[in-house]
């Protein structure tokens, strides 16, 4: 069983969960170590002053804040424990909101919220009050003596917990584009070719479709060579710099990705249910009776309290 990371309660208004916390998500990548191809030992870090360039003792190591001037103030370890927030084991729910209105911009690291045994009662009730409400809980709560904003929603019967940057955190993206890009003249004809390009690859977001190409081509790189084999690295040929015109480009695109969705095996698979008299009619479903359709299908069934 997954070990929990985090233990503390739900708190809003009067009432009070015990809960558990959980990583929703592992992140997957490759690790290597720093290795002196001399000997094949591992390197390793020494702490060194860039005054003399002598080992450091860690007792006589502080932290600093670099002002302005170059100059650097301490802080010693005890000073700042003073100003940690209170660790008080408690998601305290400020408010409720819609999700809609949360930019994901917003989101941090994900967690799953799991009640104690004798709890199961009062978290199944805000589950479903919430699913019913389509409301979301932001929260304040510490761990490990940081204090974390914090939403909590809803998903397939359970909580979830997303840590949420503050707002001053979130860098102006006015500072990325030079001038304004609503100045930007759009031809009706461009818009309307975009549209449809859009169109054409809009279709229901199921993440089992990706996956991390990268780390599996490294991996078998790290097999290859572990088995002995001497692999010769290709290079990648230089990017061509073309002068791209934007409405062939558009209409080259809508065209490419029509005949993708032919090849489609969903899109075989549904020519042959229509030949075969499975739509009512002979006609196609809507993409909004397709959508409500697959979301009556993946809805959590509820249990009884």
């Amino acid at each position: 069983m997954p070990r929990a990371i985090w233990s503390g309660a739900i708190s809003f208004g009067l009432v009070n969960i015990p809960i558990k916390l959980f990583n929703a998500v592992s992140r997957k990548s490759v690790h290597f170590n720093q290795i002196d191809t001399r000997t094949g030992a591992r390197i390793q870090y020494r702490k060194v002053s860039a005054a003399d360039g002598e080992e450091v003792p860690a007792e006589q190591i502080a932290k600093g804040y670099q002002l302005s001037s170059g100059e650097y103030v301490i802080v010693a370890d005890d000073e700042l424990a003073a100003l940690d927030p209170e660790a008080t084991r408690s998601i305290d729910i400020e408010q409720f909101v819609d999700l809609e209105e949360i930019d994901p911009i917003y989101y941090d690291s994900a967690y799953y919220v799991a009640p104690d045994p004798a709890a199961r009662k009062p978290y199944a009730l805000l589950v479903r009050a919430m699913e019913e409400e389509g409301k979301v809980a932001i929260a304040r709560f510490v761990m490990r003596s940081k204090q974390y904003l914090a939403a909590l929603r809803p998903k397939d019967g359970v909580l979830v917990l997303s840590t949420m940057v503050y707002a001053d955190e979130v860098n102006d993206p006015a500072e990325l584009v030079d001038g304004e890009l609503a100045d930007v003249e759009v031809s009706e004809r461009e818009l309307r070719m975009a549209t449809q390009l859009v169109e054409s690859l809009s279709e229901p977001f199921d993440p089992a479709r990706y996956e991390d190409t990268y780390r599996a081509q490294v991996l078998e790189l790290i097999d290859r060579k572990a088995a002995g084999e001497e692999v010769v690295p290709v290079a990648a040929p230089p990017p061509e710099e073309k002068v791209v015109d934007l409405m062939a480009a558009l209409e080259a695109s809508v065209r490419e990705a029509k005949e993708a969705r032919k090849r489609h095996p969903s899109a075989k698979a549904a020519a042959g249910g229509d030949a075969d008299g499975e739509e009512a009619g002979g006609g196609k479903r809507s993409g909004k009776a397709r959508k409500a359709s697959k979301s009556s299908r993946s809805a959590p069934r509820r249990k009884s309290a």
